[in-house]
């Protein structure tokens, strides 16, 4: 087998990027995405507007939890194996070249679940709009603004 080339700015191989930490989610919410992995393709090529993810998800793991942002417009695209998109219209299969995108603002809770037996690979695109929110439908769990930080809070607004 061929090696890869190495490749220089701005080019770069997403294998050479660490993957991110595990989630942040609350301790109660954090099952359903631990297995996810997720490279942080924007961040590492210098990107400021917009970030640009590339997510493995392995068999029976989320790509979140179910939500939908304030702010921020979200743009999914499979790159291999198969997801099944939840929303708030029910679910809907997305292959490899199938994509999604979900408006800021338009309250539609979504993720995405790998049901397959082997691993679906995912670009996620999203902007970075400053003071976004998320609102969980299915859990007891919001996105909100406390003293100039992002915060989990429960519905009630105590925090987490």
């Amino acid at each position: 087998m061929k090696e890869r080339e190495k490749l220089r700015a701005p080019a770069l191989d997403p294998a050479t990027v660490a993957p991110s930490g595990p989630t942040n989610y609350p301790a109660p919410f954090r099952a359903l995405v631990a297995a996810r992995e997720r490279r942080r393709l924007g961040d590492a090529l210098g990107l400021k507007n917009f970030g640009v993810n590339l997510l493995r998800l392995p068999p029976g793991c989320a790509s979140s939890q179910r939500h939908w942002h304030s702010r921020q417009d979200e743009f999914v695209y499979v790159v291999a194996g198969a997801v099944v998109l939840v929303s708030d219209g029910g679910e809907q299969t997305l292959t490899a070249g199938m994509a999604a995108g979900f408006p800021k603002g338009l309250p539609d809770g979504h993720h995405l679940i790998n049901r397959g037996a082997g691993d679906a690979l995912v670009l996620e695109v999203g902007d970075r709009p400053a003071g976004d929110e998320a609102d969980y439908p299915d859990i007891d769990m919001l996105v909100r603004w406390i003293d100039g930080k992002a915060r989990y809070v429960r519905k009630d607004g105590t925090v987490y």
